[in-house]
Parts: C-alpha cells; sequence; structure tokens
C-alpha cells in the first residue's frame, strides 16, 4: 500500500500550478496481497456508528483502503491541480458479497471521465477490490476541482420524505480528527477551524464519507441481501459541532434516506439503497 506519510508530504509540500485546462488523462493504480486489520476495522466502525462483529467488515470500509489509491492517482504528475480543496459530490459503493477480515483484498484504481462544467473541471475515480481473482466490492467516486468563484446557485431542497420519525445524532467538533485518524483522510478543512478558513470556511466540517458511513450504519441491519449498492450525493456542507436528523422510507427496491439538519429544513446528503440482481 502507498504510505500515508510520503502521500501527504507530496500533497503538502508539492507544487502544483492548477488546472491545464486539458481534459484528465487516464491513470490507474493497483496494489495486491493487502492485509486487513481488525485493529483498525473495529476503531473505524467505532467512530462510524456500526456494531462490528469481528468478521465482516463495514459495507463503507473498503474506501479507507481505495481512498490511498485516490491520492496517488491525484498526486500524480500529470494531475496538474493540488488534492487540498477538492469537492467530493457523490459516491457509489456496490457491495457484491460480504468481506471477512482474514481475506486479503487486491486492488485497482482508475481516474477517467473528466468533464468541464459551470463549476469547474468534474471527474471520477473508479476502484474495485478483489478477493483472489473474484470482485467483491466496487466504487465510484465523483470530485470537483473548482475554478474560479463559486456561482449563486439556488441551495438544494430536501426530498418529500417524510421526516415525523427522524432520529437525531449530535456530532462533536472532533469528529473531522478521529475519523481523519482511523481513515487516513487528512484533508485540512476537517481537522480544525484555523486550516478550514483558508479555504473559506468558519467551521470545520464533517467528511462525506463519514456521513455516508453513518448512514449506512443505522441502515445495516434492515439491509436484507447482497449484493447491494448504496449510492450517496453529497449536498450543503456540514459543520461541526451540530445536531443532524436522518430519516429512510422504503423504495421499489431498496431504501431512500436522507440526512438534514436538526429542524429537517436543510439536506446534507441523499442516498438510496438499491438490491443489485
Amino acid at each position: 500500500m502507498p504510505s500515508l506519510f510520503s502521500l501527504y508530504r507530496k500533497i503538502f509540500f508539492g507544487r502544483k500550478p492548477g488546472w491545464d485546462q486539458q481534459p484528465l488523462p487516464s491513470l490507474k493504480v493497483t496494489t495486491a496481497d493487502v492485509a486487513l486489520h481488525s485493529g483498525n476495522i473495529a476503531e473505524y466502525a467505532d467512530v462510524c456508528g456500526f456494531q462490528f462483529d469481528g468478521k465482516v467488515l463495514p459495507p463503507t470500509y473498503l474506501h479507507v483502503l481505495v481512498f490511498r489509491l485516490h491520492a496517488t492517482l491525484f498526486t500524480h504528475e500529470s494531475v496538474t491541480f493540488p488534492l487540498i480543496g477538492l469537492i467530493h459530490l457523490a459516491n457509489r459503493i456496490e457491495c457484491l458479497r460480504p468481506v471477512t477480515v482474514d481475506e486479503s483484498v487486491s486492488l485497482e484504481c482508475s481516474l477517467k471521465d473528466s468533464r468541464e462544467t459551470h463549476a469547474g473541471l468534474e471527474f471520477d475515480v473508479f476502484a474495485e477490490v478483489f478477493v483472489g481473482n473474484e470482485v467483491v466490492w466496487r466504487s465510484v467516486s465523483t470530485y470537483l476541482y473548482r475554478t474560479g468563484k463559486p456561482g449563486r446557485a439556488r441551495p438544494p431542497k430536501a426530498s418529500d420524505m417524510a421526516w415525523d420519525d427522524a432520529v437525531f445524532w449530535h456530532l462533536e467538533d472532533d469528529l473531522g480528527r478521529k475519523y481523519a485518524k482511523v481513515s487516513g483522510d487528512y484533508n485540512l478543512i476537517h481537522l480544525h477551524p484555523i486550516l478550514s478558513k483558508r479555504f473559506g470556511f468558519d467551521r470545520i466540517l464533517v467528511h462525506g464519507m463519514w456521513s455516508k458511513a453513518r448512514c449506512v450504519a443505522e441502515l445495516l441491519p434492515n439491509i436484507h441481501h447482497y449484493p447491494f449498492a448504496v449510492d450517496v450525493a453529497f449536498k450543503l456542507p456540514l459543520f461541526m459541532p451540530a445536531t443532524v436528523s436522518f430519516a429512510a422510507q422504503a423504495s421499489s427496491n431498496g431504501t431512500m434516506f436522507e440526512l438534514r439538519d436538526e429542524k429537517g429544513r436543510r439536506p446534507h446528503l441523499f442516498g438510496t439503497i438499491e438490491y443489485l440482481d
């Protein structure tokens, strides 16, 4: 696996001029026979609210490993803009079967499908996780490298989902540092208000993948079978400390869910769970 120390040395001290107005190159990175560590998995599960039985990985955990390959791609010399400040727009995870701690995995991650939008350069990072020759887990992460000043887009609206039975979670301001420790995602906007202010935020932002993991943890007892996919779109930034509300309802082939502010008005994340054939 790529060394986090080496990656963050490149991220924090490397110099990149900014987007060169060219489509991103197609890049791929792989690593084989990665051992899973139950101690780290248990810590991750605790921070994200999963009930870890010591055997089966939380469905979102493999993103922790895949993220190192994301960072490897972003630090490649042909990617001319920095990782710091990238906006995570959406994430899809396909869990094709349960993965257990006694299995070793191989990872493959590729960068492709970049496109210019009104907000900047948007692109997808694809990942697959193998046990032997079997694909057991997939993901697609969509990122945005913003160019220029943000426009005055209308704020996203919450869905029409019923909110009478919402549950509430209180998020302390050290959640970003706790999640960074177990995930290796040390984006500065999640760590300290002094650091987040450098990027225009008055307070610390919650990691989007923590929000997704916490929602999945809440729903996991009701997930009936594999394979399934969890799609989320990240809406409004979520600042810490905060109290948030969460609710879910059945859909035609699974579940839809949403994470909102305490009053249930502003959406931070909308997602679906879909059962695959």
